[in-house]
């Protein structure tokens, strides 16, 4: 299970002007890669992600770094560290942030490290891709954590895509059980239950009435 991302007020730090002492320059993450216009995963480990000035580097677990130079007075170009350009992103929310480059596209999460799931060959088991021969378009891990719990685990889920920026998606709780909420362009609602779900700028939180809560990035309903 992940722990909890880091607070607010700590990516809050790391994407402004920093005052902090090195030490506090840097924050431990999960990346994502994903090939270029591809909703497959293609790994997903621990990372480690700084900034300062402008400047940020991302480091990968498996030795794989990232050295991004800032581009002109526009927010979020950049250049890495072989003069590639390197676009930052929302559609994260204020769970993370995304990062194109020219072969790869990087989700940066703010969990702490990435679960045992990323070690098996399909992270979001039991769903699978088209492409994997399975039936969703695209698969995900979604933060989520049961009633009275404090931190947020990760629960597998595939994803089915509408015309006009909608899906289905269904979801496999920490207890094992699935269902699946309904984006819609007017509503939201589930297979089980009630649902209230709110969002908020590109992440949507959807809590059941039985407790139950889940973070939906929007970039998993509408793709990218």
């Amino acid at each position: 299970m992940m722990r909890r991302h880091a607070p607010a007020a700590v990516v809050a730090a790391l994407l402004t002007a920093w005052s902090l002492p090195s030490v506090a320059d840097w924050t431990q993450a999960r990346c994502e890669i994903y090939p270029k216009g591809s909703d497959k995963l293609e790994t997903m480990l621990p990372c480690t992600f700084g900034q300062r000035q402008g400047y940020i580097t991302i480091t990968r677990e498996d030795g794989v770094t990232y050295d991004l130079s800032p581009v002109g007075d526009t927010p979020g170009n950049f250049r890495d560290q072989d003069g590639r350009a390197v676009y930052r992103q929302s559609g994260l929310g204020e769970a993370g942030l995304i990062f194109r480059f020219p072969k790869e596209s990087l989700f940066v999460w703010w969990d702490n490290a990435a679960s045992d799931a990323a070690n098996a060959d399909n992270a979001t088991a039991p769903f699978a891709t088209k492409y994997e021969g399975g039936e969703y378009d695209a698969t995900t891990l979604l933060r989520c954590k049961a009633a009275g719990d404090k931190e947020f685990g990760n629960c597998p889920a595939g994803i089915l895509r509408m015309e006009n920026r909608q899906a289905s998606i269904v979801v496999q709780s920490q207890i094992g059980k699935q269902f699946t909420i309904n984006f819609m362009t007017d509503y939201v609602n589930a297979t089980v239950g009630e649902v209230k779900a709110e969002r908020n700028g590109d992440l949507w939180t959807v809590t059941r009435d039985n407790g139950e809560v889940y973070e939906v990035p929007l970039s998993a309903i509408e793709g990218g």
